[in-house]
């Protein structure tokens, strides 16, 4: 019995965390240092993740929605996320945009959040770097 318990535990605890492994964010374009217009469109996508408008499925773990963080770091897991100029929502569960941006160098942060904007930290973000021209 104590064998089958031990398996049992075993087996549940090396599922969780590979479902977990599973769970990824990333941007399909632009890619990283690439050199875009100052009109540009960003795509985003992700795996073991289920992508839902917020104030859906509020407490589903493998639901949420994306942000984008202009210039700036991950927020921290269980943080909400602010709405401003600097933090974009695509609360109506959105997997593209189109960016206007300042000449230079900017850093975009992709950000996976539930339904009520909480973020979930740095395990589903992804920061990449473009060059305005």
């Amino acid at each position: 019995m104590l064998k089958k318990l031990l398996l049992f535990v075993s087996f549940t605890t090396f599922f969780s965390m590979t479902q977990a492994a599973k769970q990824k964010i990333y941007f399909v374009t632009p890619k990283n240092n690439e050199t875009v217009s100052k009109i540009f469109k960003v795509k985003f996508a992700q795996s073991g993740l289920v992508v839902k408008p917020a104030g859906e499925d509020v407490d589903n773990k493998k639901a949420g929605h994306y942000h984008i963080i202009v210039d700036g770091a991950f927020t921290p897991e269980g943080m909400v996320i602010p709405a401003d100029e600097k933090n974009i929502h695509y609360g109506k569960a959105q997997l593209e945009a189109e960016f206007t941006l300042s000449p230079g160098k900017h850093t975009l942060t992709l950000q996976f959040a539930d339904g009520a904007h909480r973020s979930n930290g740095e395990k589903l973000s992804q920061t990449i770097t473009v060059n305005v021209k």
